[in-house]
């Protein structure tokens, strides 16, 4: 049976919202009369995205000198969009924290989530995007498809998963074969029920093919790449692999070279452990 992103996505909205709090900021950011000060006072509604917030502001994930104590400095200093894509990333966590598919690893799951974020967020300031953050909150996303088709429909995508391992083929082709839709269509589809700002679903639904990001083509091309590194992270020369693997006029777009992707890999290998520590504290 074909099912489209909506479908599946409509059968995970019911137990994975986010909280009322990021509709808050998100609100605030888009209105151009909003001030720091109004949203200083709607992360501090919310004591748990506070810590949150503090607790990542005093991390290496930022690397501020000196502790930061107050919500009102943490937002002064980030800036408003940042602690959007802060509280979005710590919110998109906290949804789908009571999600957890039988047939999946949930801890792999997430610590692969993070890799691909910090890789898109390294990226964009090798390129120096002037958002960097947004980056690590896509990368978060990127593969949130697949924790919704395991969710709404398990037996499919485990056949899928299967089907691309016995044939040697892409997921997201032998998903598109044996369920009518890819996890990047599906990843997008979760983007746009959640009103996320525009360009989420457009990246994260064109990171197969990144050209069809239209205005958002650097965004998807730095989820292509960031897919391709963590693809071939215990490869031989993993470095090389992923010029072999990326879609060629990506790589070109991205000006990418085998340095620029061995400088990528060390900075996500010795953040990683650090911001899942940061981003999941209750887990091992």
């Amino acid at each position: 049976i074909m099912t489209t992103p909506q479908e599946l996505v409509a059968c995970v909205e019911k137990l994975a919202s986010l909280p009322a709090v990021y509709h808050r900021i998100r609100a605030l950011l888009d209105d151009p009369d909003s001030s720091v000060h109004d949203l200083t006072e709607a992360v501090a509604s919310d004591p748990g995205i506070t810590a949150r917030v503090l607790r990542v502001v005093n991390s290496v994930f930022y690397g501020f000198p000196g502790k930061i104590e107050t919500v009102n400095r943490a937002v002064n200093l980030m800036g408003m969009q940042q602690v959007h894509d802060l509280v979005l990333s710590t919110a998109i966590i906290g949804a789908f924290s009571g999600i957890r598919p039988a047939r999946m690893h949930m801890t792999r799951f997430w610590t692969d989530c993070v890799f691909r974020g910090l890789a898109a967020r390294t990226g964009a300031r090798q390129l120096g995007l002037a958002d960097p953050e947004r980056m690590f909150v896509e990368g978060l996303l990127a593969d949130i498809g697949h924790l919704v088709m395991f969710q709404a429909d398990p037996d499919n995508a485990q056949i899928a998963l299967e089907t691309a391992n016995s044939r040697n083929i892409p997921v997201h082709e032998a998903e598109q074969a044996v369920m009518g839709c890819n996890y990047a269509e599906v990843g997008a589809a979760l983007a746009s029920s959640w009103h996320l700002p525009g360009g989420f679903a457009m990246a994260i639904g064109a990171q197969l093919m990144p050209a069809l990001a239209g205005p958002h083509v650097t965004e998807a091309a730095l989820l292509h790449l960031a897919n391709h590194i963590l693809a071939t992270d215990e490869a031989e020369n993993p470095d090389e692999a992923v010029l072999e693997r990326m879609d060629p006029m990506t790589a070109a777009m991205l000006e990418m070279s085998v340095e620029h992707i061995t400088s990528i890999r060390a900075a996500v290998r010795n953040e990683k452990s650090a911001v899942i520590a940061l981003f999941f504290p209750c887990r091992g």
